[in-house]
């Protein structure tokens, strides 16, 4: 192999310039490396950074860069997507340098730069002008080869001169240097960098079929028919070159789509931002201040920023002056603009459409919102499931094959007809090539993730896709996921009565509502804002002078009016303190308040008459229902599994079971009790889903097949996710189920396909009935083929 590749006639790539000095520094800034990181696993001083890479034409590159990367000291482990033509390395800081990374990537004959999707969109775009020059050169000279060569096939040697002849073969000769020297050049170098590092790719079998062939078609043409035979094949080989950089020009646009849609998440800050100069200025002035305009980088904590309309946020804050409307369907999947006015909060990436604002920057970088859901974007372009590196592991033993197979065949028809002997092997070379087989399933996963991602559905884990696809239930925690993370006030009950709020209060009732509306005002507890938030729906309260506000720590709210009665806002047995009696006679009426609101006399005695409970309900998710539904349709059944009390666990069943079947799967559930409930049902051979957002959902969703956090969960529970679902939109668990199995059903149909062309065109190509130039055709069209199927997923809407 090397001695073929190595013909002076096509010398093969060098490895790529090494950095120079101002380049290493450059790279080795530590505010550069701090940019790149993606992960900082837990508990560990290693690192998890992202490289863009240029220069990979198969998924075999990824071998050669990924064992390139290895050898540098300090990394641990790496990770190379070929179709995204993305590295993620795990290192360890104090002992690998950036630089020293790039470089290993270089000498290895490829390119490499810190994560940036500009870069790596301006990159690809080089690459493919370069492609269609080659394209173009090698269109030229095969149409010129071909007007020289019909007349010999429709003439034939006995009637065109020897002379004429020779002249004829001379001419196709010098008409294929161009395509030797400069349009062949993906194919050899490729080649080349494989066997540098002890490789073979899957450029390997075309070069040496294109070598042979030229060395052979040379031979005859310059004398050498006594070993080679008169037979010459430049019109084949131009033909095959052509229709090979055809269908790779196609491919890579064709991919350039499939990770477009993930890339565009990628570039959403802004480059510069306009900073108001007078950061001391008063709200009131903020409007007709000074700005300078600075990159976004400089940006520091507290910063004053003016954002225009059409602009993106640049950081996380809050609004200082102006109301505006702002896009968030690239970070939730909400296609309706926000409306957001001042004392709200924006997120970088976020749009801004309605008016110019002034906001105050309180997260900057990897703290945000936006950096987050980068880091996941990211991971899922490198991610790779353990099958598909099974896969290019076994590419190198297969390939080895296909070059054993082409030599047998040339060996095998030097017996049955030696003038196609060349002609044949070439053609098991080029169509045994499994180009079409290792694109099939990286670009239906990466579109589907794409896709995904438009709707707001992040993928962390490829791998999840899969068995996501074969998911047959699904298990609910119910507060905070199902339901909203706050209460609503539903009634106000007293001793006699209970009256539901939306069937509006009497004024004694109103009277009670808003005079406990005041006192929650004083107090951040969950119940006391849901109080709040219900009374200012409701038109507020008028104002309330209090002579002693304080809170008591799990008891609640105590408050002295104007006339020396105390108030009390909490607790039953707080409210009731003291009052043995008059607890045992409220007890039943009032068995369903939540937060009680009584008076006390100046010496400290409970005024019965003032006695009043308010009585909370969760509130559910609009889309809880039509999620349940649309579950169920696709044949997933549905479980709650919530450590909450069993009432309410199995209310909430039965609220929801008007729109699918769903059941209990247990209530009151410690996370060990989760934990044993997964375990049984996997044991019964489910493939089993967690959906969940609280810490202590954290165990269950890493024991699930697959897990599903809501991205207003903690962290701690994201971070055991598998997929992560935008703005709380509880349809996107079956839109991921869903877009999993057409995925899964594409990856399917690309393995056929090509399973199917190889199986069918080998026997061809051994039996001499498929020349070199229609195996290329082939070769070309069936990798387009796979990754235009999988460009299906991208057009799919739930």
């Amino acid at each position: 192999m090397t001695s073929v590749l190595s013909n002076p006639i096509n010398p093969p790539a060098p490895a790529l310039e090494p950095l120079t000095s101002a380049q290493v520094a450059g790279l080795d800034d530590p505010e550069l490396l701090s940019q790149c990181i993606v992960e900082m696993p837990t508990g560990s001083s290693m690192r998890r950074i992202g490289l863009g890479l240029s220069g990979m034409y198969c998924a075999a590159c990824s071998i050669t860069i990924e064992d390139a990367i290895l050898r540098v000291p300090g990394v641990k482990e790496v990770q190379v997507q070929a179709a995204s033509q993305r590295a993620r390395i795990l290192l360890d800081p104090a002992r690998t340098k950036l630089s020293d990374i790039v470089n290993a990537v270089q000498r290895a004959g490829y390119r490499a730069w810190p994560d940036a999707a500009a870069r790596a969109g301006n990159e690809r775009l080089l690459e493919r002008r370069k492609l269609l020059w080659r394209l173009s050169v090698a269109a030229f000279c095969m149409m010129q080869i071909m007007m020289v060569t019909t007349m010999q096939y429709v003439a034939g040697p006995q009637a065109i001169p020897k002379d004429l002849w020779n002249l004829m073969n001379w001419a196709g000769w010098v008409l294929s240097l161009p395509v030797m020297f400069f349009s062949c050049g993906p194919f050899f170098s490729g080649a080349w960098r494989a066997a540098r590092q002890g490789h073979i790719a899957m450029d390997t079998p075309v070069a040496l079929g294109i070598a042979v062939t030229f060395i052979t078609s040379t031979a005859a043409t310059f004398g050498g028919q006594a070993i080679f035979g008169h037979e010459v094949y430049f019109d084949s080989l131009t033909m095959f070159v052509t229709f090979l950089l055809g269908g790779r020009w196609l491919e890579s646009r064709a991919r350039e789509r499939v990770t477009q849609s993930l890339e565009s998440l990628l570039v959403r800050l802004p480059e510069a931002v306009d900073r108001v100069i007078a950061n001391g200025a008063s709200l009131a002035d903020i409007t007709s201040a000074q700005t300078e305009s600075i990159a976004i980088s400089s940006l520091k904590h507290g910063d004053r920023v003016r954002v225009a309309v059409g602009q993106v946020f640049p950081a996380d804050g809050q609004i200082l002056a102006g109301k505006t409307e702002v896009d968030e369907s690239m970070l939730t999947g909400e296609s309706r603009a926000m409306p957001r006015q001042t004392g709200q909060m924006v997120v970088a990436g976020s749009m801004n459409l309605g008016a110019p604002v002034w906001m105050t920057v309180e997260r900057l970088g990897p703290d945000t919102r936006y950096q987050q859901i980068v880091s996941l974007v990211q991971q899922a372009m490198t991610e790779k499931p353990g099958w598909m590196r099974q896969a290019d592991r076994i590419a190198g033993p297969f390939l080895w094959g296909v070059l054993v197979l082409a030599g047998g065949a040339a060996i095998a028809w030097q017996f049955i007809d030696p003038t196609r002997s060349v002609w044949v092997a070439v053609s098991v070379l080029v169509v045994t090539c499994p180009c079409a087989l290792s694109l099939a399933a990286p670009s239906a996963l990466l579109t589907a993730a794409g896709a995904m991602a438009k709707q707001g559905l992040l993928v962390r884990r490829l791998d999840a896709l899969e068995a996501l696809a074969h998911v047959d239930r699904i298990y609910f925690d119910k507060t905070g996921t199902l339901t909203e993370g706050e209460l609503r006030v539903v009634g106000l009950v007293t001793a006699s009565s209970r009256h539901d709020v939306s069937a509006g209060l009497s004024a004694q009732e109103a009277e009670r509502w808003q005079m406990a509306a005041a006192l929650a005002s004083h107090s951040q507890h969950p119940l006391s804002r849901s109080l709040v938030k219900a009374a200012q729906d409701a038109g507020g309260w008028p104002g309330q002078s209090w002579l002693d506000v304080r809170e008591h720590a799990g008891k609640g709210v105590e408050a002295r009016d104007q006339s020396g009665q105390i108030l009390r806002l909490g607790s039953r047995h707080w409210v009731l303190e003291g009052a043995q009696q008059a607890d045992d006679q409220w007890s039943a009426a009032l068995v369903d308040a939540r937060v009680w609101l009584g008076a006390r006399t100046e010496q400290g005695e409970l005024v019965p008459l003032s006695l009043s409970g308010f009585v909370f309900d969760e509130t559910f998710r609009p889309e809880a229902g039509p999620a349940i539904q649309r579950l169920a349709e696709l044949g997933c059944q549905s479980a709650l599994l919530s450590g909450d009390q069993e009432s309410r666990v199995v209310a909430a069943a039965q609220h929801l079971s008007s729109h699918g079947e769903i059941t209990v799967a247990r209530a009151h559930a410690t996370p060990e009790d989760k934990l044993q409930v997964i375990a049984e049902a996997q044991a019964q051979g489910h493939r089993v889903t967690v959906v969940g957002d609280g810490i202590n959902d954290a165990p269950v969703l890493a024991k699930a097949d697959v897990s599903i956090a809501l991205d207003q969960g903690a962290a701690l529970a994201q971070s055991q996710a598998d997929l992560i679902v935008l703005g709380g939109r509880l349809l996107g668990v079956p839109l991921a189920v869903e877009t999993a199995r057409r995925a899964m059903r594409i990856v399917k149909q690309n393995l056929a396909w090509a399973a199917i062309y190889n199986l069918s065109c080998i026997p061809l190509a051994l039996m001499g009935l498929l020349p070199p130039w229609l195996a290329g055709l082939g070769m070309a069209v069936s990798s387009l083929g796979v990754v235009m199927n999988a460009l299906r997923l991208g057009a799919f809407r739930s």
